[in-house]
């Protein structure tokens, strides 16, 4: 790209512009795509903020926030999608204008079976998956989604605090973690006839892991890409009721889900 820019839309054919990148990523018709133009405007309006990512004049990312109810002091990202690269430059232009309006974090949802999407927003972002929507929009009829149940992670980013540590982010932490991992039981198969989920003995950690790519597997075997959806929701709903959260994501597809320690102290308390 030669001259990346980033901008908050507020005119009209900025609008257009935005939905009709959003109608190419999730591959629907341009007049129907997943914000219509209008509701993007109606949403700047109201005191949201719609950002793109330009390539010279070309739209190349997009994403849309809103705030929550006031004394949450939390925005909420619709959506969003960039081309590689320019994805933490977008969410950053949110998070300063989210700072900029007096919230302290933002939450968004998105698919858990999609590895490289849970690595970018636990790992690159350091947000954390802090519940589990089932089936949260119904049936969906986008290029994307279609033919599946429509599960998502929901993440709560902490705008204001230090970036944590990742443990994807230093070879010593991840072959540590990997090993650990390995070396605990394995609590479900996967519907490939791998490991789906292993937890460690301390019951501190629960890891599971997702499909490669369960957009290319669901456009060519939907059964299979809804087997892999259930089996995750099952190691997922319960060990969130159990008081864990998403904090990881390993290259080769293993969610590492953390027991709070607020939960932990709650089971120990008689």
């Amino acid at each position: 790209m030669t001259s990346e820019s980033i901008r908050t839309v507020h005119d009209t054919a900025g609008f257009a512009a935005v939905a009709d990148y959003f109608s190419d990523v999730w591959q629907t018709p341009r007049s129907a795509p997943p914000l219509l133009p209008e509701t993007l405007n109606s949403l700047a309006h109201a005191g949201g903020a719609v950002h793109a990512a330009y390539d010279g004049e070309r739209v190349v990312g997009g994403c849309v926030a809103v705030f929550g109810p006031p004394a949450a002091r939390a925005a909420y990202s619709l959506l969003a999608a960039a081309e590689r690269g320019l994805g933490p430059r977008l969410k950053e232009a949110q998070r300063a204008w989210a700072l900029g309006l007096g919230a302290r974090t933002m939450r968004w949802t998105f698919d858990p079976l999609v590895g490289r999407n849970a690595r970018f927003n636990l790992v690159k972002l350091g947000a954390e998956g802090t519940g589990y929507l089932v089936d949260f929009y119904g049936p969906m009829a986008d290029g994307v989604n279609d033919g599946d149940e429509s599960d998502r992670l929901e993440v709560t980013w902490d705008l204001t605090g230090t970036r944590r540590s990742s443990a994807g982010t230093t070879t010593g932490t991840t072959t540590d973690t990997t090993a650990a991992r390995e070396a605990a039981p394995v609590t479900h198969p996967a519907p490939d006839g791998g490991s789906l989920a292993r937890r460690d003995p301390g019951d501190r950690y629960v890891w599971c892991r997702v499909p490669q790519d369960i957009v290319a597997l669901r456009a060519t075997d939907a059964e299979r890409a809804l087997g892999w959806r259930r089996a995750v929701r099952e190691v997922f709903t319960k060990a969130f009721a159990e008081g864990f959260t998403a904090t990881e994501m390993s290259r080769d597809g293993w969610y590492t889900l953390t027991r709070r320690e607020d939960a932990r102290m709650e089971e120990d308390t008689p």
